[in-house]
């Protein structure tokens, strides 16, 4: 179990420990702030990240910028990865594709999922992390499949 892993088992029983608990991953990786995630839900094989819509995250039509939502299902992937590689390996993103479903007018909600957890061998893996947004009224407005390379930790 990751360290990462640890402190959402520990934060996430406690009032207000979701939002601690995102704090500190945004101070791990500043970038997330951008977008003002909150981490919602976690274990091996599955995350949920909210994130509103603000001003910081508007693109030209004061829609969810394309771009953001990338940073979303990346937080997702990422947090999920966290939670479901074992300490003995390490993870990092080896690629992304999305599809923009359609305009995200709302605040979203990603769901980062693994139908099962696969083995980790002690030969290098990619392991495909289907992500879903949806807005507030639970339409779909992107859809991402981020691959994680995983191999043996040095």
């Amino acid at each position: 179990m990751t360290p990462t892993y640890r402190l959402w088992q520990r934060l996430s029983t406690v009032p207000l420990g979701n939002r601690l608990f995102s704090a500190g991953m945004v101070l791990r990786v500043p970038y997330f702030g951008t977008i003002l995630p909150t981490v919602v839900a976690l274990r091996p094989g599955h995350c949920e990240v909210r994130a509103p819509k603000w001003w910081g995250v508007h693109n030209h039509i004061r829609t969810f910028h394309a771009i953001a939502a990338c940073n979303l299902a990346e937080i997702a992937m990422g947090m999920l990865a966290e939670a479901t590689v074992p300490s003995t390996h390490r993870w990092i993103p080896a690629g992304m594709t999305v599809t923009y479903v359609a305009k995200a007018k709302t605040s979203l909600h990603a769901v980062a999922r693994l139908d099962g957890i696969p083995e980790f061998p002690t030969e290098p893996i990619d392991v495909p992390v289907p992500v879903s947004i949806r807005d507030t009224s639970g339409v779909e407005v992107v859809k991402a499949t981020i691959t994680i390379r995983v191999s043996p930790a040095a």
